[in-house]
């Protein structure tokens, strides 16, 4: 079972300790991996069977390879939801914003301009926290100032593409799929999708809290 991110020493010496079982790290590894396979294309090409209204469709294709087992289902792949308007994943928008709103011209040429170095980054991002949970050994999951604010944008960007999925844009939205979630099985997709976002948010709270300067005191 999952332990919290607790800051060990100071400095450049401290390190971020977290607990994570091989379950667990198999569905943030997935996830990752996810996110990775999104935003390595330059146009991610979408499946267009699934309908951008039909909630239930979206969810159930979360995650087809995402950690699942007999005993924990995934969710369905993270793939792209249906746009015939546009190819562009509208989750893309949510880890690439535009630079302008209002001008569509300046948007496109601000994102020509940003959004190749960016998707480098956060490939390179994606790729190096992969790969510090490939290498864990037993549950304890141990990052370096630096590799921990690698971890946290990291975390960030899948929250931000899980949220995509579940249509989770205000406040108000949460609120909407908690209350519909609660009329569900327990075994229903959309629950378990709930599940994995609530578990990355505070995977991703537990990190930021421990980084802060007043936890090294």
């Amino acid at each position: 079972m999952a332990r919290a991110f607790a800051r060990r020493g100071r400095g450049d010496a401290a390190r971020f300790v977290a607990k994570l079982d091989a379950e667990e790290r198999v569905v943030v590894t997935g996830l990752l991996q996810q996110v990775l396979d999104l935003i390595m294309p330059e146009e991610p090409v979408l499946d267009a069977s699934v309908p951008i209204d039909d909630f239930d469709a979206i969810v159930a294709g979360l995650g087809r390879d995402f950690g699942s087992t007999p005993e924990s289902p995934g969710v369905g792949e993270l793939g792209g939801r249906g746009l015939p308007e546009t190819p562009r994943d509208p989750a893309l928008d949510r880890l690439f914003p535009s630079g302008n709103r209002v001008d569509a011209q300046a948007a496109a040429e601000f994102r020509r301009l940003t959004e190749g170095s960016l998707r480098t980054r956060k490939v390179a991002a994606l790729m190096e926290c992969i790969g510090l949970l490939d290498d864990v050994r037993g549950d304890s999951l141990e990052l370096t100032p630096d590799q921990a604010r690698i971890f946290l944008v990291a975390l960030t960007d899948v929250r931000l593409v899980v949220g995509d999925r579940l249509g989770l844009r205000e406040d108000a939205d949460a609120d909407a799929l908690d209350e519909r979630a609660l009329a569900l099985a327990p075994d229903d997709p959309i629950v378990y999708a709930i599940a994995v976002y609530d578990f990355l948010t505070w995977l991703q709270e537990t990190l930021a809290t421990a980084m802060l300067p007043s936890a090294g005191r």
